[in-house]
């Protein structure tokens, strides 16, 4: 079933694509032998994910203190229809209800985010401590493990607090390094002898590059060609410092493990028997995944960004690269700082070299010297950037593989996205994407790739950034019209329930009976949700008609 609303232009260029290579990648035909069926290993954990400003609401309830994002969102024009994250899911308060989905989807673990501001309210330790927020976390982790679900916490998923951002200028300061750390001290004292997966950051890409180049995500700056490469720097000396900590103080006690979350889209050359095709398909995938990586594994940053930085720069007149440096006790102190990588996959680009005059400014994206560009036959049924194409997530573990040592991995992020502008709950190309992509994964894992668990995101629908709510990546459909905030199962719930039931994917007949099941499953919740929809407008039109009355009879 296809969306209800029509999907914007992709700001990429699209061409129709003829390689002759594409005939082995493209899963959009019906080759049933291009499937694999078969199983996980034993263990395997199955998952799904959330984040704090996303799902919580209570954005100044119980002494928290503002984050960047309260304060981005609240400016008129930063957020489509000028929607906030003040309420969202109301997660803050329907802890319970959402372990009780997540035990129906026989989750094993849960990933969630941990608000800086929640705790320390101006971000600095020594300013106040909120004990109400601490007990908050401290309830959920135990929630989850009284009903067998292994908590994965995430330190920081954007939100920082807004006093570090006024007082500091944020992630473009030195002294957030120390401020993280002694936030994430204080996560591994209270709540470190129940989470023994942490992940310090999420997607750092994001917050360095939408956050501090192009200025869509908060904080909103755009220091164009030097803002992203400070703001990952600190980031990335902020990481190695806390896995240090952790290391020091608390991993012979706890015997926890720290991670990042990583997002990567893979890039693959648009002519792969052209040579600069190649290198400028690698380059893609250096400065989005590479970037972190290479330093957290090697020490530094890949060779590829240093030269192609560095020669822009001095192109340009500066005195040395926009690309920071580490000293080589820097190098040595960050290397070999990831017991485990987080991977966030969602789509796949071609890339062509495209070469860019050394008279153009210099940005983040300038200085890749590349082009992407995607197949108008990828499916995109919400996300104006998120094509449909498996056969890139199977390349992006492999290269992880081959690049930094075969490492833990458990794939953080992995899902799909609907806008739309009616309701519906028979989401079947969700199920689409999540049997394809996840059966790419357990390609990889055949492959030799070391992957220890799946996070689909995401459990609810939830505010999606500078998109609001016009974008949908939830398992369960949030209404949020009504005040209570109601969740309905979509189709792709029962799919992915059965994903897990089977641990894998046992023959072609069951599986296509899953996703019949749960198509049919839909269309009595769709009926609900319509009938309890009837209800919420025809209640709304009541009020609007009988307020002025009773104003009228008042007086």
């Amino acid at each position: 079933m296809l969306p209800c609303s029509a999907v914007s232009v992709c700001h990429v260029l699209m061409l129709v694509l003829r390689l002759s290579a594409a005939e082995d990648f493209d899963w959009t035909k019906s080759d049933h032998g291009s499937f694999y069926y078969g199983t996980f290993p034993a263990g395997f954990s199955w998952g799904a994910g959330s984040s704090a400003y996303q799902t919580e609401g209570a954005w100044d309830q119980d002494g928290k203190g503002l984050s960047i994002w309260d304060m981005f969102s609240h400016e008129k024009g930063r957020i489509q229809q000028n929607e906030t994250g003040d309420s969202s899911c109301e997660g803050y308060y329907k802890v319970k209800d959402d372990i009780s989905l997540m035990k129906e989807l026989r989750l094993n673990h849960y990933r969630f985010s941990i608000s800086w501001p929640r705790i320390i309210p101006t971000g600095i330790k020594s300013d106040h401590i909120n004990e109400k927020g601490i007990q908050h976390y401290s309830q959920l982790i135990d929630h989850l493990l009284e009903n067998k679900i292994t908590p994965i916490v995430t330190l920081y998923h954007w939100d920082l607090p807004q006093v570090l951002q006024e007082k500091y200028g944020g992630w473009q300061n030195i002294s957030m390094v120390n401020h993280f750390n002694e936030f994430a001290n204080l996560c591994f004292e209270r709540f470190g002898n129940r989470v023994k997966h942490w992940l310090t950051f999420d997607n750092p890409w994001s917050v360095a590059v939408e956050g501090y180049e192009t200025g869509e995500h908060a904080p909103g700056l755009r220091l164009k060609g030097t803002g992203a490469y400070r703001a990952a720097h600190h980031i990335i000396k902020a990481h190695a410092k806390v896995w240090h900590t952790y290391d020091t103080h608390w991993r012979g006690k706890q015997r926890g493990l720290i991670g990042i979350s990583l997002l990567g889209d893979w890039g693959e050359p648009v002519d792969i028997s052209n040579q600069q095709d190649i290198e400028a398909a690698e380059r893609y995938v250096q400065f989005y995944l590479g970037w972190f990586a290479t330093p957290l594994f090697h020490g530094d940053y890949p060779q590829v960004m240093k030269d192609f930085i560095g020669r822009k720069s001095v192109q340009h007149g500066h005195g040395t690269s926009r690309l920071p440096t580490f000293s080589p006790q820097e190098k040595s102190y960050i290397k070999g700082t990831c017991d485990f990588l987080g991977i966030g996959h969602y789509t796949t680009r071609y890339i062509t070299q495209k070469y860019t005059p050394p008279g153009r400014s210099s940005t983040y994206f300038t200085d890749r010297d590349l082009a992407e560009l995607v197949d108008p036959l990828w499916p995109d049924p919400g996300s104006e950037w998120l094509y449909s194409v498996p056969w890139g997530f199977r390349r992006l573990l492999n290269f992880v593989k081959t690049h930094y040592g075969n490492p833990m991995i458990y794939v953080t992020e992995n899902g799909v996205s609907e806008k739309m502008l009616c309701t519906e709950l028979c989401d079947e190309w969700r199920i689409q994407y999540y049997k394809d992509y996840i059966n790419e994964m357990l390609k990889a894992i055949k492959d030799g790739v070391h992957v220890k668990g799946y996070t689909a995101w995401s459990l609810l629908d939830k505010f999606e950034w500078d998109e609001g709510y016009s974008e949908r990546f939830g398992l369960y459909y949030v209404d949020f019209r009504n005040k209570n905030k109601p969740r309905y199962p979509k189709a792709s719930v029962q799919f992915y329930k059965r994903i897990i039931s089977s641990n894998g994917f046992p023959n072609q007949r069951e599986v296509e009976n899953w996703r019949r099941k749960s198509l049919e499953t839909c269309s009595s919740s769709n009926q609900l949700l319509a009938a309890e929809e009837q209800r919420s407008t025809a209640a709304n039109i009541l009020r609007l008609i009988h307020d002025p009355l009773a104003s009228h009879m008042r007086w």
